[in-house]
């Protein structure tokens, strides 16, 4: 019995080691947030050639992270929702790296990066809790809806208890994904809240 236990203890505390995390990479206490101006709509693109460019010369202890700052957006179109994610600052990126000649060289020279924000000669970090700011903006649970209504705007119904109705736009929430219909009901104008994917332009 003694010898089952033995074994069955050895087990258990390899299973422990064998769980365990690989560890993360450490992050350069020298590295600071910095932001690039780069061709817009590149920059999914940008972000990936500066790591292989960095992977390539071992400089990616120094260039340590590559941010592309996007936030989740509902879109209504014709009646559905899609989930997209959208650029909060196009044409922008954040770079966090430890800044000298070699790593200036490797992020300037790569194609479509226009060159770092600057404030006098040299480029500006970003202070930490403005990264912090961006980075919880782009975690934001509750993601913003996108639509192409205007107020004043003829809709049709699509669902519920007045599908098929035709009316017009008297408000939008974006941020709850509602719309308010003012639609002709009983020989009088009366408002509908829907959800935006309950109506359709004409």
């Amino acid at each position: 019995m003694v010898k089952v236990t033995k074994e069955v203890k050895k087990k258990k505390s390899l299973k422990k080691s064998s769980s365990k995390a690989i560890p993360k990479k450490k992050s350069n206490p020298n590295a600071k947030w910095y932001v690039l101006n780069i061709r817009t709509g590149y920059e999914n693109s940008i972000q990936k050639e500066i790591r292989q460019r960095a992977e390539a010369t071992g400089m990616e202890d120094k260039i340590d992270e590559i941010l592309v700052p996007v936030q989740k957006k509902i879109t209504v179109k014709k009646g559905k929702q899609e989930v997209k994610e959208e650029k909060i600052f196009p044409g922008y990126i954040l770079v966090k790296m430890e800044l000298d000649n070699k790593t200036w060289d490797i992020v300037t020279n790569t194609e479509g990066v226009r060159g770092f924000v600057k404030t006098d000669k040299y480029p500006k970090p970003l202070a930490e809790s403005e990264v912090q700011a961006i980075t919880k903006f782009m975690e934001v649970e509750q993601p913003s809806f996108k639509t192409s209504f205007s107020i004043g705007e003829a809709v049709k119904i699509t669902d519920g208890a007045f599908a098929d109705f035709i009316g017009s736009v008297k408000e939008i929430d974006t941020t709850k994904g509602k719309i308010k219909v003012l639609v002709s009901f009983l020989g009088r104008e009366a408002p509908v809240e829907l959800d935006l994917s309950q109506v359709e332009k004409l």
